[in-house]
């Protein structure tokens, strides 16, 4: 269950972002979130979905990794812990 107040924040994210997957993580109560991990950045994680053909708005690969900084996907996992 989320929290009021990160309930909030998910909010105010949206309100500022473009989504390229019209928020589909939102739509399904982030139950089928993208996969990624926690790399140690704080406003990255590791993506381990990335596809070069449909890129994400948010993919940024640098050498062999693929970092999501997708402010939204970001929050849920470092805050929400998923």
């Amino acid at each position: 269950m989320i929290k009021e107040g990160d309930r909030k924040k998910i909010e105010e994210i949206i309100g500022g972002m473009h989504c390229s997957k019209n928020f589909k993580c939102v739509e399904n109560g982030f139950e089928r979130l993208c996969k990624a991990k926690e790399c140690g950045l704080e406003d990255y994680l590791e993506c381990l979905e990335w596809n070069l053909i449909l890129p994400c708005l948010f993919m940024l690969k640098v050498d062999k990794i693929v970092f999501c900084q997708c402010p939204l996907r970001v929050y849920i996992a470092k805050k929400i812990k998923k």
